[in-house]
């Protein structure tokens, strides 16, 4: 899976995560640190199971959780369109 931010959507770091404009709609969304760590991993090629497995490394959830969490925060953000997936 190749992950990337979509057309118009910045990413900028704040001391507790980033957050994510989206400049076609003026909207914001933050992310906490793990999501943050997350997608930053993701974005720089990392695979899912390499997220999850960081995740599941630096905070207390099991490698089954954090491989969910993973799948539904690109879910999320694939949903409103903040990043583009293809296989």
């Amino acid at each position: 899976m190749k992950l990337n931010l979509a057309r118009d959507v910045t990413l900028t770091p704040i001391e507790s995560g980033v957050v994510l404009l989206d400049g076609r709609r003026g909207r914001y969304w933050r992310l906490n640190e793990s999501g943050s760590s997350i997608l930053r991993k993701l974005l720089a090629r990392d695979s899912t199971d390499m997220a999850a497995a960081a995740l599941a490394a630096s905070a207390p959830v099991s490698e089954i959780q954090a491989r969910q969490d993973v799948t539904a925060l690109v879910e999320s953000l694939s949903a409103a369109k903040l990043v583009e997936v293809t296989p």
